[in-house]
């Protein structure tokens, strides 16, 4: 996915290219005008060296063409912003999967995700309500190195089965075999959900799935909702 940057960030970068452009203007008409009287004072038995003057204004040449480096610069900066928010509109009426910082129980179930530098002797995922209470310890079998995912079948430690629309989040435990920690890192939930607009008033490209704001770079998978024939409509309906 493209990544989004915000409208902020852009004014600032332009910001500080014109702030460069004016002073090299100035230190340039002041440079001309140090020459031009460098020439105009200089001994004529004892000549200004034309190889140091050469290398003054090859000097000043090259900044300018570093400005010109960072006008293609900012120009790409704005790219890659349009970019993130027609990647945006094009999501919209499609079902979409998004790293977020916690999942909501939906159908019954949620997903999580996480990264560990290293293979785990023992590991347990803790997963924690809203009010940070843990309702359910899981052991995973997988604990190797690297990325892992995990679907919580949405039943606590008792094992009811919790309502849907409850946010959990998880705290991975994890250790070696010399029963040192394994920090687990990028601990994430995850969303799934129909895209229905797409919101840039922060300057940074988001898209709403069941009326929460979602960044466009947080989108891991996209798929194309089935459209229903009227048969099976009224078959639902009835």
């Amino acid at each position: 996915m493209a990544t989004a940057v915000s409208s902020q960030n852009t004014s600032s970068v332009l910001d500080k290219i014109n702030n460069s452009r004016t002073s090299l203007a100035n230190n340039e008409q002041t440079f001309l005008k140090l020459l031009t009287t460098q020439l105009k004072m200089q001994d004529p038995l004892s000549p200004t060296d034309t190889t140091q003057m050469t290398q003054q204004i090859t000097q000043m040449t090259g900044v300018e063409q570093q400005l010109v480096t960072n006008d293609l610069l900012a120009a790409l900066v704005g790219m890659n912003t349009g970019t993130g928010l027609s990647e945006g509109v094009n999501m919209i009426g499609k079902q979409v999967t998004a790293t977020t910082d916690n999942s909501t129980l939906k159908d019954g179930k949620a997903t999580f995700s996480w990264s560990q530098p290293g293979a785990s002797a023992s590991l347990s995922v803790e997963v924690k309500n809203a009010a940070g209470k843990v309702v359910r310890t899981l052991k995973p079998d997988d604990q190797k190195s690297g990325a892992h995912t995990l679907t919580w079948d949405g039943k606590d430690d008792s094992g009811v089965q919790l309502d849907n629309g409850g946010v959990y989040t998880i705290n991975v435990i994890a250790k070696g075999a010399d029963g040192k920690e394994i920090k687990a890192t990028n601990v994430k939930g995850r969303t799934e959900g129909v895209v229905t607009a797409v919101d840039n008033s922060t300057g940074s490209p988001q898209v709403v799935v069941d009326g929460k704001a979602i960044p466009v770079d947080s989108v891991i998978g996209i798929t194309a909702v089935a459209v229903k024939t009227d048969t099976e409509a009224d078959k639902e309906a009835a």
